[in-house]
């Protein structure tokens, strides 16, 4: 009697762990947080240079750190140190957390596409 008792209660401690992790076996410390490690192109691959989004300061503003070489890309972006999403979805990059030196709108699939300045067209996308 008391191994049926023991059996039931281990069932029962598995199956609750399992509605706990959704039926999946991967714990959800496992699951893959969002990167905030960009890459950023322009005019389809011609040049490309890093970007990290960094600690949220305020909602909706995050720290920002871009890579020198992204001068090529665009001259001014070096100086941006700020992120800020906005509710529509857009991005801006600002040196001031205002002023936007480039805004991004949402791409197709997982990515933004700059639409200010006009050129040159700008890709950011995760890695």
């Amino acid at each position: 009697m008391k191994a049926l008792s023991a059996l039931i209660a281990a069932a029962a401690l598995f199956g609750g762990i399992q509605l706990f992790h959704g039926g999946s076996r991967e714990s959800v410390a496992n699951e893959a947080a969002p990167s905030n490690s960009y890459r950023l192109v322009a005019n389809g691959d011609e040049a490309v240079c890093a970007v990290s989004r960094g600690a949220e300061i305020s909602d909706g503003l995050s720290l920002l750190t871009v890579a020198p070489k992204c001068r090529r890309l665009l001259p001014g972006i070096e100086q941006a140190k700020f992120w800020r999403e906005q509710n529509d979805g857009t991005v801006a990059f600002s040196a001031n957390g205002v002023d936007p030196i480039v805004t991004f709108a949402a791409a197709d699939g997982d990515g933004y596409e700059s639409y200010a300045p006009a050129l040159p067209l700008l890709s950011l996308n995760s890695y």
